[in-house]
């Protein structure tokens, strides 16, 4: 489950009956169109292709119909308007893999650092996900399975139901600001022209002079490869999230 950033659109802003009918395939199909093969199926992979390339601002019901080569009101057959759209699209990109390794091969520790790998390459292939407010999803068969799948890996752990359920919203916030930053990087790159070396490179010269005037001792004093791009920040956070919670996990062991 992802939570998304406030954003610029938001889920469960449609028809929440009809985006649950169109979710698990339990509402009318509908009528046969005027364009053979044209299915709810192709409509989602679409809009969810259109947001991975142009981002969430490009995404209309008028733009999937000129992807698809249809007329926009054929869409309306099969889907009632972009909000229940934006719903499928969000359950879509969240299946989980099939993978029976791809939440590690070891215990719950294993089970949420595959979770946090996993869900930041989520962000990564669908970046529009940041743009979209959350906190109020419509559960669908994946999103469902893909929690089924952590908290049976994470049961063991030994803690409440909302503590195993608080685990996973930790690991996504730490994801989601991780995943924010790496996209606001690429897209300052956009922006100016300038490649991550060259920014930097342009404030050295007064950088240098700064750490000589003796303002500083403690920055100074940092190794040369202190801010170099070989360390992993993600990772790093993520394992000390961990210790937390094993730290954690053990004290309510000990005290059971």
């Amino acid at each position: 489950m992802t939570s998304g950033s406030g954003g610029t659109e938001t889920s469960g802003s449609g028809d929440i009956g009809r985006t649950l009918d169109l979710l698990w395939d339990t509402g009318p199909r509908p009528s046969r169109g005027p364009k053979p093969g044209l299915t709810l199926d192709r409509i989602v992979e679409t809009a969810v292709e259109v947001a991975d390339r142009d981002g969430i601002g490009a995404l209309s019901m008028r733009r999937i119909a000129t992807e698809l080569g249809t007329g926009t009101m054929s869409l309306y057959r099969y889907v009632p308007g972009k909000g229940e759209l934006l719903d499928l699209m969000l359950d879509r990109v969240q299946r989980p893999s099939q993978d029976a390794a791809a939440l590690g091969d070891g215990g719950w520790r294993a089970a949420l650092e595959a979770l946090g790998h996993a869900t930041l390459a989520l962000y990564r292939r669908h970046p529009w996900l940041l743009e979209v407010n959350q906190s109020r999803p419509i559960l669908g068969p994946s999103a469902l399975e893909g929690m089924e799948k952590v908290l049976s890996r994470i049961k063991p752990m030994g803690l409440s139901d909302p503590e195993l359920l608080s685990a996973i919203i930790m690991i996504d916030g730490y994801v989601v600001g991780a995943a924010r930053t790496l996209l606001y990087q690429e897209q300052a790159e956009r922006g100016s022209g300038l490649t991550d070396a060259q920014f930097w490179e342009a404030q050295r010269p007064a950088l240098e002079k700064a750490m000589l005037s003796g303002r500083y001792p403690v920055l100074a004093g940092l190794s040369e490869d202190t801010f170099g791009s070989g360390f992993d920040h993600f990772g790093f956070g993520l394992r000390r999230i961990l210790d937390g919670l094993e730290v954690f996990v053990a004290a309510r062991r000990a005290t059971e």
